[in-house]
């Protein structure tokens, strides 16, 4: 089980969502905890590195929490993904090893792993995406 932390963050109905170097497909922002960190601190760190922008703390709210299968894994390998909506400060700039950024929609979700189509149809359902 990989345990994991994603942003999750929806403008003019279309999800953000990012390519790292070396992957064709799109995940959701964010990445695993360290030793010690909560959600909050560990999806701050994690955004922040991948994206250039601090999340507000004191914004963070709950979206779902997936079990989907992994990208990746031959061996049937399952993703626990928590999800938070959060508010940001500062201007969205692919860092490091992310190559792109991108805003998706359901259209879109076939440039997914499992648990990115599963949010996709999620904010779907809400209204929240096209």
């Amino acid at each position: 089980m990989i345990d994991s932390l994603a942003w999750i963050l929806v403008r003019d109905r279309k999800l953000l969502s990012v390519r790292t170097e070396g992957k064709d497909k799109f995940y959701l922002p964010g990445g695993k905890r360290e030793p010690g960190e909560s959600d909050v601190a560990a999806l701050c760190r994690e955004i922040r590195e991948e994206l250039g922008v601090r999340l507000d703390p004191m914004t963070f709210s709950l979206f779902t929490v997936l079990d989907e299968e992994a990208d990746g894994f031959a061996d049937g390998r399952r993703v626990h993904m928590t999800c938070y909506t959060a508010e940001h400060e500062g201007t969205l700039s692919p860092q490091r090893e992310i190559a792109e950024a991108r805003w998706l929609d359901t259209g879109d979700a076939a440039l997914c792993p499992p648990a990115g189509r599963r949010v996709l149809s999620l904010l779907n359902e809400a209204g929240r995406v096209g």
